[in-house]
């Protein structure tokens, strides 16, 4: 499997310009745009997954990216039908890439991450309770639900022990990963997390947006440079599920929770 790990410069406020000319920024969503956009200077799903990082007030962002060809490559096919809306927004002279061959892993491999996520769970059956703000709540079958939530109107009130957000998101992360790595708990922590309105189709879905910031070992070299490529968890063609390698984490102070 080629994979290659692609770097490009996004300018905002021309990504702004250009959804708002797409009808997109009524209700901006930056995946949806970037998803659409990605999609037609590169073809659907070339740049999959894909991560947008920005500085505090910065004007411009870095996106990161996985995909199966180089940037030669993807410059290239991208050139034959660029508009310029689209180059005001991509600049493909800047367009970087560096190879990530599956020689690359080996099993035992200890990485550290950084990843976005969206982690909801769809509903087998319909459920009912009462949530944190002590509202009673009833969601159908089918229906996309934070985890932490689904977790908590399963859970009877004098259940024990006490289980954190923090920790269904990272038993979450640990069974998505499975059997491609094995999630380090000692170094791995909730980084951030907010609730995210976002535009599918007709719909607008609200949820958890969350930053996980860990350290994994590498137990299938094989399945993991294929977990790469993929993606972790729903919506990862809009933002979600990349994850971004970086040197192992210390174990954080106090977390005494045995690794998965």
């Amino acid at each position: 499997m080629s994979l290659h790990l692609v770097e490009l410069p996004i300018a905002l406020r021309e990504l702004h310009l250009w959804a708002g000319g797409r009808n997109f920024a009524g209700n901006f969503d930056e995946g949806l745009a970037l998803h659409h956009l990605l999609g037609e200077v590169f073809g659907p799903a070339t740049l999959q997954p894909f991560r947008l990082m920005v500085a505090p007030r910065a004007r411009a962002g870095t996106l990161y990216a996985y995909a199966a060809e180089d940037a030669e490559a993807l410059r290239t096919a991208a050139s034959a039908s660029l508009t310029p809306g689209q180059q005001a927004v991509i600049q493909l002279d800047r367009l970087r890439s560096i190879p990530r061959p599956p020689s690359t892993w080996q099993e035992g491999q200890r990485l550290g991450f950084d990843v976005r996520l969206r982690p909801v769970v769809r509903l087998h059956g319909d459920l009912a309770g009462v949530d944190e703000a002590g509202k009673t709540v009833t969601m159908r079958k089918g229906a996309e639900v934070d985890a932490y939530l689904a977790y908590s109107l399963r859970t009877t009130a004098d259940a024990a022990p006490i289980i954190t957000r923090e920790s269904v998101y990272l038993d979450w992360l640990a069974e998505r990963l499975a059997p491609a790595a094995r999630l380090d708990l000692h170094a791995t922590r909730l980084a951030g997390i907010r609730r995210q309105v976002v535009s599918r189709g007709s719909r607008r879905l609200e949820g958890p947006d969350a930053i996980i910031h860990g350290t994994l070992t590498v137990t299938d070299a094989e399945a993991f440079a294929a977990t790469l490529a993929s993606g972790i968890g729903r919506h990862r063609t809009y933002g979600y599920g990349m994850l971004l390698l970086r040197p192992p984490q210390r174990p954080a102070a106090g977390r005494g929770s045995a690794p998965c």
